[in-house]
Parts: structure tokens; sequence; C-alpha cells
């Protein structure tokens, strides 16, 4: 008789290799503030899905065009009041930068130690995509027939997520800076950001001088940017839901009002025939933060109970360690699918149209399995290698 001899139990380091993420949420200090981290890949996977809803691709007669879906659907403006999340990732910015410049001051660090922290992980997987995508770009340029339409397209497909992060870039050049300004005068510098923002605003728009507009750029989103110091060092959590229903119940009312008796787009993405709010911001994004801060703060506290689950905070960090690499990638992804499915029959109704909306999330779950498999073969990049003599740090990757 043979007896079965009973098998060992895993070793730390074999569970490790087949659950990392379940461990690092095991591992998490008690004190990390995981709505934060929640809120940032909540905000990227809302801008990648927001991209690909309006994003309508044909390909007819063995040519290519597109159109933007807010561009001929009426109404759908109303759904980028609650899609624009950029706001809040530059909210959630200010947290992270502001608690890395602690971190880094109690170790006896400096800026250029501060800085490499902060961009190291931005820079390296946009050095990848941009390293593939260049000389392809050229190679598509000379070597193929498309039209010049088609190819501005693409372009334009392939570069929309590089704006952001030349912006934020600046965000944590200054945020040393904007800290200071922030434990010094408070509740102040906002609020001068914001006059400025104002200013600029009426400005461009009764002298007709777009190119100030220019401005917005920094006081708009340092503005969010500088929300995110008072999340950090608890002067916000002190203020109470009242006070952020009535952020979130102001700014939505101040949108209403300025976009249907100012002069401001409905929209708060940019559309062909009407004035941007993005491009460069106006104070209807100004308002927009504070509505989506509002909001945020008031459903922290259930979002957090969600949270403390340790299989459900595992997920959030999943996200996190690839974000940027699925922001670089989900318009390639897109590129991909038509290239893939289109030939093979994929439906191409007119935007819209009931079988348009029907189609969607069969667009929506083709798009995603593309970009997972992007996802698996450019994340590394985003990760980096690791020493193997350095240990696993306790908690998540960071804020």
């Amino acid at each position: 008789m043979i007896r079965r001899v009973p098998s060992l139990p895993d070793s730390p380091s074999s569970r490790k290799r087949r659950r990392p993420f379940m461990s690092l949420a095991e591992k998490t200090p008690p004190g990390r503030d995981r709505y934060v981290d929640f809120l940032r890949a909540f905000s990227i996977c809302v801008v990648v899905l927001g991209h690909w809803l309006i994003a309508v691709v044909y390909v007819r007669d063995g040519e290519i065009s597109g159109v933007n879906a807010l561009h001929v659907i009426p109404g759908l403006w109303i759904a980028t009041w609650l899609l624009q999340v950029m706001p809040l990732f530059f909210f959630v910015g200010g947290f992270a930068n502001l608690v890395s410049l602690d971190s880094i001051g109690r170790r006896g660090g400096d800026y250029a130690q501060f800085i490499r922290s902060r961009v190291d992980r931005l820079l390296r997987p946009t050095a990848v995509y941009l390293g593939l995508w260049i000389p392809i770009a050229i190679g598509i340029d000379l070597f193929t027939g498309f039209s010049d339409e088609v190819q501005e397209m693409a372009f334009e497909l392939l570069t929309r997520p590089l704006w952001f992060l030349g912006v934020y870039m600046i965000m944590i050049g200054l945020a040393p800076f904007m800290l200071k300004l922030h434990r010094r005068h408070g509740f102040a510098a906002p609020a001068a950001l914001a006059a400025g923002a104002v200013i600029v605003d009426v400005v461009q728009l009764s002298l007709e001088m777009p190119i100030v507009g220019a401005l917005n750029y920094f006081f708009v989103w340092l503005f969010a940017h500088q929300l995110g110091f008072f999340y950090a060092d608890g002067t916000l959590l002190k203020l109470g839901r009242r006070y952020f229903a009535a952020m979130a119940l102001g700014g939505l009312a101040a949108l209403v009002l300025l976009t249907t008796l100012g002069p401001y787009s409905s929209s708060m993405v940019g559309l062909v025939r009407e004035r941007s709010n993005t491009n460069p911001p106006t104070i209807c994004i100004l308002v927009l933060t504070i509505w989506q801060v509002g909001l945020a703060m008031l459903l922290r506290d259930r979002f957090n109970r969600m949270l403390a689950r340790t299989k459900t905070w595992a997920k959030v960090i999943a996200l996190n360690a690839m974000i940027m690499t699925m922001f670089l990638w989900h318009q390639t992804a897109v590129l991909i699918t038509v290239g893939l499915l289109y030939p093979l029959g994929f439906p191409q109704p007119e935007a819209g149209t009931a079988q348009w909306w029907l189609v969607r999330p069969l667009w929506v779950a083709s798009l995603t399995m593309v970009l997972a498999l992007l996802v698996l073969v450019f994340g590394r990049f985003e990760r980096g290698v690791k020493p193997r003599s350095r240990p696993v740090p306790a908690g998540v990757p960071r804020a």
C-alpha cells in the first residue's frame, strides 16, 4: 500500500509569486489612505472609458474616417460633467506630492530627489511608448499610402494621452513652492489661483486675446493640485460632510450658470464648433473641480468600507501598478481593434442610433482585451526592475 505523503504548505516566496498584489494588500500599513489610490486608478480608468465611448471609427470602401460622438449626438455633453475627471487626477497629485515631499524631507533628501522620485515612473513607460511609436509613425508617413486625413486622425489619437503629462510634470516641479504657499497662506492660495483664472477668462473673452488663456493651464490645474494639499494634511477631512455637500452642489450650480447664462460650452471636453473648456482650461474646469472633489469626499467613507476588504484593495493596487501603461496605450488599442476586427465584419452603425448603443459594450469589451495584451507586454516598464537583494516594501506603490 502506497502512503500518500501530505503536501508541504506553500512557502511565503511561492505564495508571493502567485499573488503579489494580495501579498502587498495584506502588508498595507494601517495608516495608508487607500481612497487616494482608488481615486487615481478610477480617474484614469474613466478617462480611458470616456475616450473609447466617444470614438467612432468607420472603414467604408477602403477609406478610414472618424468622428467624435459628442459632435453628432445631441445632449451627450452632459456625460462630460462626470467623465472629464482630470481634476480628480490633479487633486490626487497634490496629495501625493505633499506626502512625497514630507517623506523625502524627513530623510534629508533634496529637490532633485523629489523630482526623480515623482517623474521616474511617468517617464519610463512614456519613453517606451514614444520609442516604439515615433519610428512606426515615420515609417507610415514614408512608406504607406494612407491619406493625410487618416494620418492626422491616427496622430491625434496617439498623442492625445501626452498633453497632461507635460502639465503634470510642471505641477511636480512647482510642488515645493506651492507647498510653502499652502503652509503659509492656507486657503488664500487656492483662492488666489481661482481669482487668477477668472481674470484670465475675462481678459481673453472680452479683449479677444486667446493667447492669454494659456495662463489657465497653471491657474486651473494648480487650483486642483492645491486642494490635494488640504486633503493630505487632514484639513479637508475636518470640514465634514455638510461642507462637502456645499462644495458639490455649489460647484454644480456654478457650472450650470456658466454654461447656460455665460459664454461657455456645455461640454467639459473640446468640441470642434465651440470654444473649448479644456484647451486651454476655463473657470468651468475650476468649478468642475469643486463639484467633483466635493462629491468624491462625500463618497469617501462608503468606498473606504469597500477598500478595507483585502481582495478589493488588491485590485486597486494592481490597477495602480499598470495605470500609466493603460493610459498611454489605450488609443493604440483603438487602432489595433479597428485593424483586426473591422475586416472581419465588426458592425459600424451610425453614431447615436439604437444599434450603435447596443454595439458599444461589444466595442469596449474588444478594446479591453486588446489593451490587456498591451499592458501584459509593456506594463513591466512602468513597474521597473528591482534588484533581488532589495526587500519588497510594505504597503503599495508610492502615492
